[in-house]
């Protein structure tokens, strides 16, 4: 049996909500409730495929259980219904943002990151260098207490949320000027003397389900301590196209943002001209932004733990402040 089947996943996932056997009766019912209609004879027998390939053991009457071969073979199949899964968030995300450039009012996309208070005091400096060179989304950020919440991410006992404003804001800013924008891929950018050099990785959103900076920052490819200390290192940024004819308007915008804290981009290139070696197309024009996550990475180099989410939700831009209160703000929760 084709294990793409729709059938075969539909299964597999009734299998994950018990702890107990399930029977292909019970299977079949489960499904039907779902507006899956398949009959018990034909549960047995995709049952029976799966046990042959080591997905599911089954115990007689009493039903069947996934085995770990099942639950991974799940986790892979969800996996890849999920590629382009994140470059539709990243159109929603800047569809719903209301922020007015004008007014400076309304709610922008910000990315979170739950960590503990001393942890991230003990690399306050290395966070603020991030801004201060210029490697980080704008110069704003926000702290959350144990118990507030951004999108569906809720800060625990223990911990803060360290949010920054996740790159997607500009998509949102642009789109409400009528300047359509494309966000072709993440990537980690190496950084010579302060400036972008070139791409040494890419990940194209259309083909991934996690945003690639936490891929990155995960993996250790990142080298923001060497950015900051003397101008040269790896960090997350990534790459957008506009029409040509907007790149004026576009560098207008650009200049306004950089004015209330949410600047972000390294470099527009002109018309159907390449940047940083990345090819763009006839009647467009490219742009490298640079990473909402970055300032989180200095955590994770310096052996700190934390839990960062890009996207995570939408926050009203007055309650962001400069980072250079965040010292100050988090010696008080520290009290």
């Amino acid at each position: 049996m084709d294990r793409k089947n729709p059938n075969y996943l539909a299964i597999l996932k009734a299998l994950t909500q018990v702890d107990t056997p399930l029977s292909a009766v019970k299977i079949a019912a489960l499904l039907q409730e779902s507006g899956l209609d398949l009959s018990e004879r034909t549960v047995r027998l995709y049952l029976n495929d799966m046990e042959e390939h080591g997905l599911v053991e089954q115990f007689g009457k009493r039903g069947s259980v996934l085995t770990d071969a099942g639950v991974e073979e799940l986790r892979a199949s969800q996996t890849l219904q999920r590629i382009g899964f994140l470059a539709a968030k990243i159109d929603q995300m800047t569809y719903e943002m209301d922020f007015d450039l004008p007014t400076r009012s309304g709610r922008v996309v910000v990315n979170s990151s739950l960590v503990a208070p001393a942890d991230l005091l003990d690399c306050i400096d290395e966070v603020c260098a991030v801004f201060a060179k210029g490697f980080a989304m704008g110069t704003r950020v926000c702290l959350l207490a144990p118990g507030e919440h951004v999108g569906a991410e809720t800060v625990p006992e223990g911990m803060v949320g360290f949010c920054t404003v996740c790159s997607i804001t500009l998509n949102g800013v642009l789109l409400k000027h009528g300047i359509p924008t494309r966000s072709r891929f993440g990537g980690l950018l190496q950084v010579r003397h302060g400036l972008p050099e070139r791409f040494v990785e890419i990940i194209d959103y259309e083909g991934t389900s996690i945003d690639p900076l936490e891929v990155f920052i995960r993996s250790g490819m990142t080298d923001y301590l060497g950015a900051i200390t003397d101008g040269s290192g790896r960090i997350g940024a990534s790459f957008r196209e506009v029409p040509a004819g907007s790149r004026e308007v576009v560098a207008l915008l650009a200049e306004r943002l950089d004015e209330i804290g949410l600047g972000a981009f390294m470099a527009i290139g002109q018309g159907g001209r390449p940047v940083l070696d990345i090819p763009v197309g006839e009647g467009r024009a490219g742009a490298v932004v640079v990473g909402g996550l970055n300032p989180v990475a200095v955590l994770h180099e310096r052996g700190k733990w934390s839990h960062s989410r890009a996207l995570s939700g939408l926050l009203e831009f007055n309650r962001l402040f400069h980072f250079e209160e965040l010292r100050a703000r988090l010696r008080e929760i520290l009290r």
